[in-house]
């Protein structure tokens, strides 16, 4: 299927590592030239250079915490003329009300909320100006399937469902189109790690984390590849009906039912 992508620029966050690289991957093998942003610079590199050696595209690099605001606004001014933004970087702790206190609670938003918002922000009036480009937000299952034990990623997540919701429904006006993806369990490393830390825990066996993917309905995860897969799409003009709207794609387990 040909996405017309080729010749596009997207800046991808997270972008070092697991879904953000896989994003950055389909996106390079479509023809775009690239920003990638994340922490760790020397991840970056190593990505840069891989996605150089398979195709002929411009890939920039940008070490940026995005927790502060003023790193998003200076990154949408290095990285210029955007097409597409991914917003993907930032993780939110696990845990209840009396665990997640305020500071950790705050320095999370910081990142997975507000980094996404201001950058966002940065990035849409210019969209708006041109009258084309695409917004996609990487949030998580946590704001569909509401957990007090996951309080602080619940109600975060939920709260950028309804922002790509909002802001979705008013761009399409302007030409510009904003749409969210909610991934169920993805094996990432980071994944992996969370797993194998619960394993030990209940098990005192970390290499039974395999385990808990069992319980999915495909017993297994999502690989990396198969959500990227579903944001290039959704930044082609082969979506160009969908806007304002949040995908999930968990492999049915929002809506599992007991057998």
């Amino acid at each position: 299927m040909e996405l017309g992508l080729a010749g596009r620029t997207a800046l991808v966050t997270g972008a070092s590592k697991g879904i953000g690289r896989a994003v950055a991957e389909g996106l390079a093998a479509e023809g775009c030239h690239l920003h990638l942003a994340a922490r760790t610079k020397t991840d970056l590199e190593a990505a840069r250079e891989a996605i150089r050696a398979r195709w002929n595209v411009n890939v920039s690099v940008h070490p940026v915490d995005l927790s502060d605001g003023e790193n998003c606004r200076e990154l949408a001014a290095a990285a210029g003329e955007i097409d597409i933004l991914v917003n993907n970087a930032g993780a939110i702790p696990g845990g209840d009300l009396a665990a997640i206190e305020e500071p950790r609670w705050r320095e999370a938003w910081d990142l997975k909320v507000f980094g996404f918002i201001n950058l966002a922000r940065a990035i849409y009036p210019d969209m708006k100006a041109r009258g084309r480009g695409v917004i996609v937000n990487i949030i998580g299952l946590g704001g569909e399937l509401l957990s007090a034990n996951y309080i602080a990623g619940s109600s975060g997540n939920a709260a950028l469902m309804a922002f790509s919701r909002a802001l979705g429904a008013d761009s399409f006006d302007s030409g510009v189109r904003v749409v969210g993806i909610n991934p169920g369990m993805v094996a990432t490393d980071r994944m992996r790690t969370l797993l194998e830390t619960r394993a030990q825990k209940q098990f005192g066996d970390k290499s039974r984390w395999q385990e808990y993917t069992k319980e999915l309905p495909q017993q297994r995860a999502a690989e990396p590849r198969e959500i990227a897969d579903a944001v290039v799409f959704l930044a082609s003009d082969r979506a160009s009906y969908i806007s304002g709207s949040v995908v999930t794609i968990d492999g049915g387990t929002s809506h599992r039912r007991e057998r």
